[in-house]
């Protein structure tokens, strides 16, 4: 018994609410790094209040898989889990932003901010996974290359409104400077807008989407009763996991390494390169830093959401090349090293309206990464432990920032030269060589 073709407003419906959790995303990528720069975190130390996110997310993740895939209730399957992230998802944007404005000393400030930034982080990946996990349970193998590539452009919509939010408020009159210690107006504002949007994203899915019930499931996707009572735990799953699993898990190492090294620097990379931030001693080390109270810096964050919002518009365009290639592997790989040139061509430009065409290529290799290996892997899956895979999947995306969040700060300090200012947008230029290695890799992929 094969899953029936489903009509294109119900592959929208399965994913619309990614729309409200990819604006919390976006506003936590862009916005991080300046919030705890304006915090008073060092350049050099940066790269670790990264490390919390995606740490929480490789526990997490295959927690939630595990749980969902055994769970049956009256609200469905993998619904209940998203819309409980949501709901936490929602009360932590309200704080973060609020880190340096409740009178707390600085390191007070940064512990709070860290313990936000975890939840924040936690409760999106707990809302996020189920729309991934709801269209490998719902969609079928010919469908499920336009399923998440919807699901892409639906992700690329929210990240386009989520950069731009900040921008906007500011260009309407609303402050994006602050004392010293505390976020502007313009980035706590568009956390609270961000956090209703996802709310009522959240609601329309849980609303309008319908998941199988457990018999039709498992006629679906060929479960047995034996294999119902089988008890697998995560290692074994592991050892039986497809090659597909770890070829495409390789690609992503690299790939999602380097998208951390652009979350962490790229807003110091414009400050210095583009805008010429004034420097300042820092109270902490007695080294050289960007001073995060400047207008120019402060007008450097503004811009990288505007950049980050040209990454999403290329990412939408570039969602609707993708399918028109036969070959997945081929476009695959030519979409990271259009990524790869894009992250090394910031390192020539110092003009803010050329880097447009920069993160334009950026937003290619953004695309594919959000579209083509879970098509890929999906299609090698089984219907018994999905959610499990997918969760275990996940680590294939944290595990690199991890690393990249613990040698980010080494290597920075590796290309910083005593008395001046460190060069973050080297850091930009080893994210591009990193997605051409990625790229690289993708020829080992073996698809099912």
């Amino acid at each position: 018994m094969k899953i029936p073709d489903l009509s294109f407003w119900k592959l929208w419906n399965i994913s619309f609410g990614f729309f409200g959790v990819q604006i919390a995303y976006a506003l936590q990528s862009a916005n991080i790094s300046r919030i705890f720069a304006t915090l008073g975190a060092d350049p050099h130390s940066l790269s670790y209040f990264w490390i919390l996110p995606p740490l929480a997310g490789i526990l997490i993740q295959p927690i939630i898989g595990a749980l969902s895939d055994k769970t049956w209730c009256r609200f469905g399957r993998r619904i209940p889990y998203l819309f409980v992230g949501a709901i936490i998802a929602v009360l932590v944007m309200c704080l973060l932003p609020n880190a340096g404005s409740f009178g707390m000393s600085v390191g007070a400030a940064m512990v709070f901010g860290l313990f936000s930034l975890m939840f924040l982080d936690t409760s999106i990946n707990i809302a996020m996974q189920p729309f991934k996990m709801m269209v490998g349970d719902m969609v079928n193998e010919k469908q499920k290359g336009l399923a998440y590539s919807i699901q892409s452009f639906l992700c690329n919509a929210g990240s386009l409104a989520g950069y731009l939010f900040p921008f906007i408020f500011a260009a309407v009159g609303i402050s994006n400077i602050a004392p010293k210690g505390v976020v502007p107006d313009s980035v706590i504002y568009s956390f609270y807008i961000g956090a209703i949007i996802l709310i009522l994203c959240v609601i329309y899915t849980t609303v309008k989407v319908k998941e199988y019930p457990p018999q039709l499931y498992a006629q679906y996707h060929g479960i047995t009763a034996e294999a119902k009572e089988e008890k697998s735990n995560v290692f074994q799953l592991l050892a039986k996991a497809p090659t597909t699993f770890w070829t495409v898990g390789l690609v992503q190492f690299f790939c999602w390494a380097a998208f951390m090294f652009m979350w962490t620097y790229t807003i110091g990379t414009i400050a210095a390169n583009v805008f010429n931030a004034p420097s300042v001693v820092s109270e902490a080390t007695g080294g050289l830093v960007l001073d995060t109270k400047s207008q120019e810096y402060q007008d450097a964050g503004d811009w990288v959401g505007i950049l980050f919002a040209v990454q999403a518009i290329g990412s939408v365009i570039w969602a609707t090349v993708i399918p028109m290639f036969r070959s997945r592997k081929l476009i695959y790989a030519l979409s990271l090293i259009l990524g790869g040139i894009g992250f090394i061509s910031i390192l020539f430009i110092h003009d803010q309206y050329l880097l447009f065409g920069s993160f334009a290529l950026i937003g290619c290799a953004w695309a594919a990464m959000l579209a083509l290996p879970f098509t890929i892997l999906t299609n090698s899956l089984t219907g018994g432990h999905m959610g499990t895979y997918l969760g275990l999947f996940n680590g294939t995306i944290c595990v690199p920032q991890i690393v990249a969040a613990i040698v980010g700060g080494i290597v920075l300090r590796a290309f910083t030269v005593e008395g001046s200012v460190p060069p973050e947008v080297n850091m930009m230029v080893l994210a591009g060589v990193l997605l051409i290695v990625g790229a690289g890799c993708v020829g080992i992929i073996k698809e099912k």
